[in-house]
Parts: structure tokens; sequence; C-alpha cells
């Protein structure tokens, strides 16, 4: 009976994980891969997400973030033209 209630435990377990991954994969519709230059800097970066255009913004705040220091800075490169965009259809 102990082993019963462990195994059916491990499948919910094993269950619920499964549906998570599965959740998150199939919202992940648009990839894209940004390159920002700012303040002398250059760096690329490749998010996904629903959307194209919440992909590309999710790449450049990520791209971004390397080349930044403080919020002011942040919010300047997020409005920088990108040197470099590429989307595709995600994973």
């Amino acid at each position: 009976m102990r082993n019963k209630r462990r195994l059916i435990g491990i499948a919910v377990v094993i269950g619920f994980f499964g549906y998570l991954l599965w959740s998150t994969l199939a919202s992940q519709r648009a990839e894209c891969r940004v390159c920002v230059a700012f303040k002398g800097g250059r760096n690329c970066a490749t998010a996904s997400a629903a959307s194209e255009k919440d992909a590309k913004r999710n790449a450049q705040t990520t791209a971004c973030g390397v080349l930044v220091a403080g919020m002011n800075d942040a919010i300047a490169c997020g409005n920088v033209v990108p040197e470099q965009v590429e989307c595709g259809k995600g994973g």
C-alpha cells in the first residue's frame, strides 16, 4: 500500500512538471535575436515570447542588461534602434 501511494505521488509530480514544461514551451511562438550598440558597447541576445513584438522587446532588454548602469541607461538603451534584428518561429 505504501509503495502504491509513493508511485502515485511520483506520477503526480512528474505529470505536474511535464505540464509546466509543455505550457511554457507551447506559449513561445516567436523568437528574436537583437543586437544593440549603446555607449560604446555592443551586445546581442535572443528571447522568445508569444508574439514577435514581445520577443523583440525582451531580447533588446536582455542585450541592454550588460551595457547599462542604472535605470536611466536601461530606459535609454531600450529606446535605441537595434543594429540587427532577426525574428522567426520559436522552438
